[in-house]
């Protein structure tokens, strides 16, 4: 269905109680845990040349940053998937698209990713349709590839589908790429409130991962339609 790249991705982590999220959840789903917590991620990358059907990948209206609020879900089949509580964009048409066609929670934001050897700097500003002025300001330097993720950094990234309330219907929408090339990464500074605009409670310290990755080619697929 879909194709695009993620790349240059920062991987920002807080523990949560499973209680305070489950609420936020699609219905049919309930937190995926690790030891009896749940984790809520932000996560700033670039979004790399989306593509329809078999066609290539659009040079100007596929490529922007994008940052996200996201959640992890388990479903009544076992499927472990992502719940995605908001998605910053800097293209105002993928942006309808997604929320018209997917009913995905995408909005429209003055974004921007610079790099200075390793260390990168994501910002984004929220323009429509609001909470306007919801922010972050990112900024991370990279360090080591990792050989072996832990099972908490294994947990937090391999995850192979979303789920979302589609029309009043549990949607898992799987997608393919590589194992993520995974690096050690610090968080140099960290001003944002876009956690607390998803309606969850606003991080109380620092993050208990940050994760690097330059990126995978990834490939959506269509829904099944029924599992096994």
């Amino acid at each position: 269905m879909l194709t695009q790249s993620w790349l240059d991705l920062t991987f920002l982590h807080w523990p949560a109680d499973p209680a305070d999220v489950a609420p936020l959840l699609p219905a049919g789903t309930t937190p995926d845990t690790l030891d009896g917590l749940t984790y809520v991620g932000l996560v700033a990358f670039r979004m790399h040349r989306v593509g329809w059907l078999r066609l290539p990948g659009f040079p100007y209206l596929g490529s922007f940053p994008e940052t996200n609020v996201r959640l992890y879900s388990v479903d009544a089949h076992g499927r472990r998937g992502v719940v995605f509580r908001s998605l910053d964009a800097s293209r105002l048409l993928p942006v309808l698209v997604a929320r018209t066609a997917f009913r995905l929670p995408y909005v429209w934001s003055h974004m921007s990713v610079r790099r200075d050897g390793p260390t990168l700097t994501y910002t984004s500003r929220r323009r429509w349709p609001g909470p306007r002025g919801a922010h972050s300001t990112l900024t991370v330097r990279t360090g080591e590839r990792i050989a072996e993720p832990t099972a908490l950094e294994h947990f937090l990234t391999a995850r192979w589908g979303m789920h979302s309330d589609f029309r009043g219907r549990l949607l898992y929408l799987p997608n393919s790429h590589p194992r993520w090339p995974l690096h050690r990464a610090e968080l140099l500074g960290c001003d944002e409130d876009l956690v607390a605009a998803a309606g969850l409670p606003a991080p109380a310290g620092p993050p208990v991962s940050v994760l690097y990755s330059p990126g995978v080619p990834v490939r959506f697929t269509r829904p099944p339609r029924r599992p096994n």
